[in-house]
């Protein structure tokens, strides 16, 4: 009996010890996100389908790339629907729009908004690399946007917007950024939200680097590696990019986009403090030659010029204080802002990555709920 207890009381310290991480006193809910942590460590997501009562979901494929259509409840004084395409997150590797928590979300959506809600599965790493994702929820969204389309899911074509979260809101702003580059399709979209979006590989030393270095979901070493992942490239390099080898002075093609993430003049003090920033003078210019993707707005709409900015749609930005990509976002709002689009930037202090889709137990937090409340009613209002 006497070692049976000195057994459990050791395993419970073995996954107390394994579910412990040191978090700030401000986060949202600190025991339910350690434990969150730990599952997402141990286990990868099922895929499952879970729809309301009210909405029906449909798995079809538009121009040969799978999504999941959420048609929600029909309004008898609107015959037309509002739409969101929205594009999930996972680091370009995980995830699925099947799985149980975009299901939700856009379940959600559909049903709040009377919307129709198109989740685009596109395809993951390995199976493919960049820019293929970019590819697939480009040509998804274009097949939509067809008037017979339309006419079919009951969509109204001024009422249209792009969205989505992490990895998924990276793609959500390079499609946005690539259609006001189209004639035919740069008045399409009359919103873009973007969830927590990461923008941008140049630089993983913004304050919200350096202060989230090892907060979960997202720690700096785990983004770095998404990047090195998204473009197939070296492993070697990750622990170069993490110090900002890759951008030194010393690279010549990195130079000028710097200045385009100049966070010292782009974030409020209230948010670079102390922090400073890091320039190396010489760094591994090689990285840059194999991997020069890292330069591009597509991978990274954060760099892109001030022209392209300046045709996108009203947007929405929400970021949360906890998370590594926190800086990202409030950069874009305030280039945006300064190319004349109009932003709502909504900051959550007690948020980390990936909240939104944390609503229900038993991942549900405080902060999900409060966060996809003031995302939908954004929507509700501005599409």
């Amino acid at each position: 009996m006497r070692a049976s207890c000195v057994l459990l009381t050791a395993l419970a310290a073995l996954a107390a010890y394994y579910v412990y991480i040191p978090l700030p006193g401000s986060v949202s809910d600190p025991w339910k996100l350690m434990l969150l942590d730990a599952t997402f460590r141990s286990a990868q997501q099922v895929k499952s389908a879970h729809s309301s009562a009210r909405v029906k979901v449909t798995d079809t494929a538009f121009d040969g790339v799978e999504v999941r259509v959420f048609e929600g409840p029909p309004k008898p004084e609107e015959p037309l629907k509002r739409s969101i395409v929205y594009v999930h997150g996972g680091g370009w590797a995980l995830a699925s729009a099947k799985i149980r928590y975009y299901d939700e979300l856009c379940t959600a959506m559909a049903e709040e908004l009377n919307a129709v809600i198109v989740s685009i599965e596109y395809r993951l790493v390995p199976k493919v690399y960049f820019p293929a994702q970019i590819h697939d929820v480009v040509r998804a969204t274009k097949y939509f946007l067809q008037p017979e389309v339309l006419h079919k899911y009951s969509v109204d074509p001024g009422r249209i917007g792009i969205s989505g979260d992490s990895a998924g809101g990276n793609l959500a702003a390079a499609l946005g950024q690539q259609f006001t580059q189209d004639a035919n399709l740069k008045d399409k979209l009359k919103v873009q939200a973007l969830i927590y979006p990461v923008l941008q590989a140049l630089d993983f030393n913004t304050p919200s680097y350096q202060q989230n270095v090892n907060t979960p979901i997202l720690p700096r070493y785990v983004m770095v590696k998404y990047w090195v992942d998204y473009f197939k490239g070296n492993y070697d390099f990750v622990q170069a990019m993490v110090v900002n080898n890759h951008t030194s002075l010393d690279v010549e093609e990195a130079v000028a986009l710097r200045a385009r993430l100049n966070w010292t003049s782009l974030l409020p003090p209230s948010l670079t403090k102390d922090y400073k920033p890091v320039v190396q003078t010489t760094g591994n210019a090689r990285i840059v030659r194999e991997i020069p993707q890292l330069l591009d707005a597509r991978s990274a709409p954060l760099i892109a010029d001030q022209k392209v900015l300046q045709h996108l749609p009203k947007t929405y930005i929400l970021t949360c204080e906890h998370d590594v990509l926190r800086d990202d976002g409030i950069m874009y709002a305030k280039r945006l802002e300064s190319a004349g689009v109009e932003v709502t930037l909504d900051h959550f202090e007690d948020g980390f990555h990936g909240c939104m889709i944390f609503t229900s137990w038993p991942t549900n937090f405080s902060v999900g709920i409060r966060t996809r409340n003031s995302y939908i009613k954004w929507l509700d209002q501005n599409l």
